[in-house]
């Protein structure tokens, strides 16, 4: 891990970094721990630096299609790192992950539709489903001795309704850092399959999980899965080139393909940008060993955040599968949601993603971001403890 630094403070307020923007920390927090938005602060790997700048260097910026080597590099690393053999004809294009899912949501589905979540979720599929006019169909998780189980039987009759169509899964889960099971993710596949309900799957965080919990990808569990799916990945989380990338989406049924397309020919969603697929296809390529390390040092972060919060009483740790964002359980504190987000910015000095933006399900909680040098991370442990004494 020597070869990278991941200690290393860069000042990212330089450029329009939306983690340190205003429109996130509000004008009164721009010296605040900011650790709400998903990206990492560390710098991405040098094969990917030195690639662009190689780009740059040509001169010329002119429309391009997609390299040719992009692709194999994708369904190489699919394979490689994750078994998953992808036929390359499955795969489209999109900006980004939400644009896929939105596009999925109009392809597949009509207005007033349901479209199963299971939150506490990612905000923005909610954001998906209201702003194209379709309905949402909560599947709430279910915390159990400290860690987020399926709600399978409401699962099975969210499904039965006819005018539910879709599910959007996240595998593995943002925020509560489950990594599903093959045996889990079957029986979402089982119930889905029964009463035809596409499976719209968001694998952003397929390569960041932990020891002993592999990621599952849900279009390798069977053929009838497979069909039965609509995969969205992109390398933005892995390789921290969310500003600089776009997103692939796996669709092995023929018609579904054809559909979904229809759909980009219809939003005209089909030009390259030239640093992006360079920046994609370089880190598929050579970018192994930076992730490696960076998973080495993330959880040299966790295992820091574990053992300090284990030493502050009323908040719990939501011990993570996978990803780099950390799920907190404040409800200790006894703070109602906007309590607790004033306590936490004003007396601790954090900005961090408030839990009830997850759905209600998240009152009480809140979403880290741990990818971040470690000792700006135990500066901030160390507020939050002299804040929580303060407090108590």
């Amino acid at each position: 891990m020597a070869e990278f630094d991941f200690d290393g403070e860069i000042d990212r307020r330089v450029v329009p970094a939306l983690k340190h923007h205003r429109i996130v920390l509000g004008a009164d927090g721009m010296d605040l721990f900011p650790a709400g938005v998903a990206d990492m602060d560390f710098r991405v790997a040098p094969c990917i630096t030195d690639a662009i700048a190689a780009r740059a260097a040509h001169g010329v910026y002119g429309y391009e299609t997609v390299p040719d080597g992009l692709i194999p590099e994708l369904t190489g690393w699919l394979e490689n790192r994750h078994g998953w053999k992808v036929d390359p004809s499955h795969i489209l294009r999109a900006p980004n992950v939400l644009n896929a899912l939105a596009m999925a949501a109009n392809a597949f589905t009509e207005p007033g539709d349901g479209i199963i979540v299971q939150p506490p979720v990612f905000f923005d599929f909610a954001d998906i489903i209201a702003e194209n006019g379709r309905r949402m169909v909560e599947n709430p998780l279910i915390l159990r001795d400290g860690q987020y189980e399926m709600d399978f039987n409401g699962l099975d009759h969210a499904a039965r309704d006819p005018k539910t169509r879709m599910i959007f899964l996240c595998n593995p889960h943002n925020p509560v850092g489950r990594v599903w099971t093959a045996e889990e993710l079957a029986r979402v596949g089982a119930i889905c399959r029964l009463h035809g309900v596409l499976v719209v799957t968001d694998e952003i965080h397929g390569s960041i999980t932990f020891p002993g919990h592999p990621y599952t990808p849900f279009a390798t569990l069977s053929a009838e899965d497979a069909l039965n799916s609509v995969t969205c990945l992109s390398p933005a989380k892995s390789f921290n080139i969310a500003a600089c990338c776009s997103a692939f989406t796996v669709v092995p049924d023929d018609t579904g393909r054809r559909a979904l397309e229809a759909e980009n020919s219809r939003l005209t969603v089909n030009k390259n940008n030239a640093f992006a697929s360079v920046a994609m296809q370089t880190a598929y390529a050579e970018g192994a060993s930076w992730l490696d390390a960076v998973m080495v040092y993330l959880r040299g972060n966790l295992d820091l955040v574990r053992r300090r919060l284990a030493d502050v009483p009323g908040i719990t740790l939501i011990e993570p599968e996978g990803t780099f964002l950390l799920w907190i359980d404040f409800r200790g504190l006894g703070l109602e949601s906007d309590d607790l987000t004033a306590f936490l910015r004003r007396q601790a000095g954090w900005a961090i993603t408030r839990g009830i933006a997850f759905g209600p399900q998240g009152a009480g909680f809140g979403r880290l971001n741990m990818a971040c040098p470690r000792a700006r991370l135990a500066k901030a442990l160390d507020r939050l403890a002299l804040a929580t004494r303060a407090g108590s």
